[in-house]
């Protein structure tokens, strides 16, 4: 039970980060303060999804094949949120 609930959330969080899309073609979305609170935000919930997926895998132990792309997958949404944060922080000072 654990490991189909594990990679049913997995599963899901594949596919969230590629909402900002559609979102992004609204004007409201665009602009200033709302454009970073947008990034800001999904790139801590990519965060979040590739730290959920890697320790569900190695400490929940749900070890699955498809357990495994969701974690490989989060895990380069992760690295690249995580990239975009970094490059913001340095853009600040």
């Amino acid at each position: 039970m654990k490991n189909k609930i594990c990679t049913t959330i997995a599963t899901i969080m594949l596919f969230v980060p590629w909402t900002i899309l559609p979102l992004r073609t609204f004007d409201w979305a665009l602009e200033s303060p709302v454009a970073e609170i947008m990034v800001y935000s999904y790139a801590a919930f990519m965060i979040f999804s590739g730290v959920f997926s890697v320790l569900a895998y190695t400490k929940g132990r749900v070890k699955n094949k498809w357990m495994q792309v969701c974690t490989v997958i989060n895990g380069v949404y992760a690295v690249g949120a995580a990239a975009i944060i970094g490059m913001s922080i340095v853009t600040l000072l």
